[in-house]
């Protein structure tokens, strides 16, 4: 034991004097290359002693790192990621002016620009060697990452032992769906998912809900209950205001409710991590997890994880290298199809570019860390989202040559992940799911001309925008609404009723990907077909004839809730069938409209757009040639991806619908790995003091974007 001690000892310090040797040569290096950069006296040194002051600054900046950048990345906790990745170098650089301070007799000096760019290749060259060395040493490796895990597990108290029963890790690919990544595998894009699908897993399809969305499905993979969450964003009329999936207090709230509804605190209680998530799932290990973003405690914040990668300055400089990398890819991409005169195509510039980059760099590499960390502790069950790949496809397509370079990066994260399972202290199972798949096609707008919130207010006869005055089919959009409007005054007179009804606040119309909702603020409940009629007589006959259109859901006071379609189409919903106006949405469709038709945030009009099922194109009613948030095509499609030792999701012939069903099956199969599963108290997610989401103001339309 005594031997393999100064053996483990002897190793790690023939490492340190390589990484050593190798950062004093890449100074000497930069020194003859840039002129701003020195590391003799003004008079002359000799090699030997430009060597040494070399040795000095390498030594001076290597501890420096290693001491005082955690310290740096923790000060920094509350600077929004984004920002943090920016400061990265310039932190950097200030680290390597400090260590060329501390070089005796003044002989180290760079211009503060200089400075940046000699510590972000030094900090490169550093990481690279040492990663080196360490693949070389498999032995090495497993005891540097060892050695991560112990001293992790120190700080949070935990016991180190191992055990015999498997843990779980949960790895959601947000937004791939299951044909996406049957030919991901199938066209060499993902070895990985490839040599796991048939040999140690099986792929398995499932059905979402109507609202195929991150919010829904994942509120019930990781809640069991994603009842009254009828798109990512919609108005409430009882409270007046927007709720949106990804703003910390919508998640929150839909996180209480989910958790008031189940009486259970979530797929996690037991001993989970929730790392770059929505939801928590009731896990006490959180990093990047939304509806915990506003919670005090330094433990708790949505940025703490940040911390946990950050502070190793090689993993800030080697993240912070990529951001900038694939920032220009973008540029370059969005370049390309521009000129290429790609269709459908959407603008790229603005934020996007770093938006991008963000999920697709840092959010990727702090999650995988994370996990990574999780599995070296042990922990029993861990629930990641990787959105790199969703990102991505809304802006260049599904299945384009953009979202391969994605999906390929991605299973280079997933090999990582299987081979760090060999180095943990008990056995994992990976099992690899998605949330919901896309749909292509070009945006509602980009086809007809005018926005869907141009197209309401025309059926409303409310004015519309400039753009929608100036283009053709506006006209032509404005023009059917007249007519509507005509003959239903006509028929109005006809019957004797009165002819011009109050007409009320403006319609609210929000967007979640081919899914839309209108509401009408200024009243209590849901209204009523006929209450729509007496105020806007032109506006449901405007929606439900209109190509673009595929069926609308709205409440009948003599026949229940309808579905609209065209031509007249109408088929009260407890009738309803996978035929008639809901034909072309597949098998499935009838009950996902039938169960959201239960809800009581449902919106006075649900709005599904067309979809063609040769193309398996749909129309977005927001600025994505890739979309998901509705029925249609390959977005109500996701897969689940589980290991062959675990029992099989479903019967054979059997089918898994809806994210509650994916849900259940999880919880089945952490049952099958740790036993009898014993639920905590519900947690208490309450919006933190003094935060609000803001009421809608009820003279106007609100259609927020995205990112909400």
């Amino acid at each position: 034991m005594v031997q393999g001690r100064w053996r483990t000892a002897g190793s790690a310090l023939l490492r340190v004097i390589v990484v050593w040797a190798v950062s004093t040569l890449t100074l000497l290096a930069l020194a003859g290359l840039l002129p701003d950069f020195q590391l003799q006296s003004d008079d002359g040194d000799s090699m030997t002693r430009t060597a040494v002051t070399a040795a000095l600054g390498a030594g001076a900046f290597g501890l420096l790192s290693a001491l005082v950048w955690p310290i740096l990345v923790r000060a920094l906790l509350l600077v929004p990621a984004l920002v943090l990745g920016l400061l990265v170098f310039f932190l950097n650089g200030s680290l390597l002016l400090i260590a060329l301070w501390l070089i005796p007799d003044g002989r180290g000096a760079a211009d503060p620009e200089t400075a940046v760019v000699v510590a972000a290749v030094m900090s490169a060259v550093a990481s690279t060697t040492s990663t080196a060395l360490a693949v070389r040493d498999d032995n090495a490796y497993r005891r540097r990452l060892s050695r991560l895990a112990d001293r992790r597990r120190r700080r949070s108290g935990e016991d180190g032992g191992r055990t015999g029963t498997p843990g779980t890790v949960f790895l959601q690919l947000d937004g791939v769906g299951h044909q996406v990544l049957r030919r991901a595998a199938d066209d060499g894009v993902m070895p990985t998912v490839a040599d796991w699908i048939g040999n140690t897993h099986r792929l398995t399809p499932w059905r979402t809900d109507w609202s195929s969305q991150t919010g829904a499905s994942q509120l019930g993979i990781l809640h069991g209950s994603n009842h009254d969450v009828p798109a990512f964003r919609w108005y409430e009329k009882d409270s007046g205001r927007v709720m949106v999936s990804n703003r910390p207090a919508s998640a929150g709230e839909l996180q209480r409710r989910a958790i008031e509804r189940t009486g259970d605190g979530g797929l996690l209680t037991v001993d989970g991590a929730s790392r770059g998530n929505l939801f928590s799932g009731g896990a006490d290990q959180l990093a990047l997890v939304l509806s915990m973003a506003a919670r005090r405690g330094r433990a708790n914040r949505s940025r703490a994880g940040y911390f946990a990668y950050f502070c190793d300055p090689a993993n800030a400089v080697r993240t912070a290298l990529s951001f900038i990398a694939e920032v220009a890819r973008e540029i370059v991409q969005s370049t390309r199809a521009r000129l290429r005169g790609d269709r459908p195509r959407i603008k790229r510039g603005g934020l996007y570019p770093l938006i991008r980059a963000f999920a697709t760099v840092v959010e990727r590499d702090v999650v995988i860390a994370a996990v990574i960390g999780d599995m070296l502790v042990g922990r029993t069950a861990v629930y990641a989202d990787l959105v790199a790949y969703d990102e991505v496809a809304h802006h260049s397509g599904p299945h384009s040559r953009d979202v391969s370079l994605v999906l390929e990066r991605l299973d280079r994260s997933l090999a990582l992940i299987a081979k760090v399972a060999e180095h943990a202290p008990r056995s994992y199972r990976i099992v690899l799911l998605s949330d919901h798949g896309q749909s292509p096609g070009e945006t509602f707008e980009g086809a007809y001309g005018l926005s869907l919130k141009d197209l309401v207010r025309a059926g409303c006869g409310l004015p519309v925008s400039r753009r929608a005055e100036r283009s053709k089919r506006g006209a032509e959009a404005r023009d059917a609404a007249g007519d509507a409007l005509r003959s239903a005054l006509h028929r109005r007179v006809a019957e004797g009723a009165e002819q011009q009804p109050p007409a009320g606040s403006d319609p609210i119309v929000l967007a979640s990907g081919n899914l839309a909702l209108i509401s009408f603020p200024d009243t209590e409940g849901r209204l009523s077909r006929e209450q729509i009629e007496r105020r806007h007589p032109a506006l449901l006959s405007t929606l439900a004839n209109h190509p673009g259109i595929g069926f609308l859901l709205v409440r009948s006071e003599e026949h229940g809730s309808v579905v609209l379609g065209r031509d007249g189409a109408e088929v009260p919903v407890k009738e309803l069938t996978d035929y008639g106006p809901l034909a072309v949405f597949g098998k499935g469709a009838a009950d996902a409209v039938r169960r959201t038709d239960s809800f009581p945030h449902v919106a006075d009009i649900m709005v599904n757009s067309m979809h063609d099922p040769a193309t398996g194109a749909v129309h977005a009613f927001e600025e994505q040639i890739s979309s998901h948030g509705g029925l249609g095509g390959e977005q109500s499609r996701p897969f689940l991806l589980s290991p062959l030792e675990l029992s099989a999701p479903v019967a054979a012939g059997g089918e898994l619908v809806g994210a509650e069903h994916v849900h259940r099956v999880l919880r089945r199969w952490l049952r099958e790995c740790e036993g009898p599963q014993v639920p905590v108290a519900p947690l208490e997610v309450s919006r933190p003091h003094g935060e609000t989401e803001a009421g809608v103001p009820v003279a106007g339309p609100a259609v927020p974007d995205k990112s909400g």
